[in-house]
């Protein structure tokens, strides 16, 4: 085979193999799915008496629910009348509402565990994030912009652009907050930074292998400019997810209880 013969083979290869991967994302996406929820509070006297709060996704036995921990109501948004629910979608395609108990919280990772109520939900594998590799692609599922997209789960696709250290210096005192001083104090640990662009609402939803469908990490925050509403208009590209060692290891505490 001459030169320009194994090009011309190596080039159709390339094609093939990336006409391969696009076409396994539906049935990786259509895997994951049914294993992603709705995190959010329900209270009788409000209007809409469900508010979405942030996305989450099943582990384990199938009542295991991992999601972001500032998804959490605080202690000012949270009244005796007011209660944690994660909405499940059946395979009729119907939402319904579960009530959701916290078991064990991570605070620098900005992780927790919640045990919900009813049948078990399919649940999701999770992968040792050590092997993920910049380049590598992913996915993630979520409902963004809080539900006004309607709460059908959303793809992203994009690659892990970056695994770089999530506490970064603050440009000066004020922009100290409660959650860097916090991580600062328990030392950096690397996220992995993304390509693709997630929303309010995609908190806490999972970041998993496009191929493979299992979690690599959980999508934890935005680089927005100035304000929630401005992430509509003025989207940043850029992404973050804290990587699965974390979950494992707080399952594995959560175990111990």
């Amino acid at each position: 085979m001459n030169r320009l013969a194994f090009l011309r083979s190596m080039a159709a290869c390339a094609v093939f193999a990336a006409l391969h991967a696009a076409a396994d994302l539906p049935d990786t996406v259509a895997r994951v799915k049914p294993s992603v929820v709705i995190v959010g509070t329900f209270r009788a006297t409000d209007a809409p008496r469900f508010r979405l709060r942030g996305t989450g996704f099943v582990v384990g036995n199938g009542n295991t629910v991992i999601t972001n921990f500032h998804v959490l109501p605080d202690a000012t948004e949270n009244p005796a009348d007011m209660s944690l629910v994660v909405q499940v979608r059946g395979p009729d395609k119907q939402l319904s509402l579960r009530q959701a108990t916290v078991l064990e919280t991570d605070r620098v990772h900005d992780l927790v565990v919640l045990r919900i109520e009813g049948a078990a939900v399919p649940a999701l594998a999770i992968r040792n994030s050590d092997t993920v590799r910049e380049g590598q692609s992913i996915a993630f599922i979520g409902f963004p912009i809080g539900g006004v997209l309607g709460f059908s789960p959303v793809t992203h696709r994009g690659i892990v652009s970056s695994i770089t250290a999530a506490v970064l210096p603050a440009p000066n005192s004020r922009q100290l907050t409660d959650a860097a001083i916090r991580g600062a104090r328990a030392g950096s640990f690397d996220i992995f930074q993304l390509d693709a662009t997630a929303y309010p609402g995609n908190s806490g939803g999972p970041l998993f292998d496009a191929d493979s469908g299992e979690v690599v990490g959980v999508v934890n925050m935005v680089l927005v400019k100035n304000t929630r509403e401005s992430a509509l208009s003025q989207p940043s590209g850029i992404s973050y997810a804290i990587p699965s060692r974390f979950i494992s290891e707080l399952l594995e505490r959560t175990a111990k209880k």
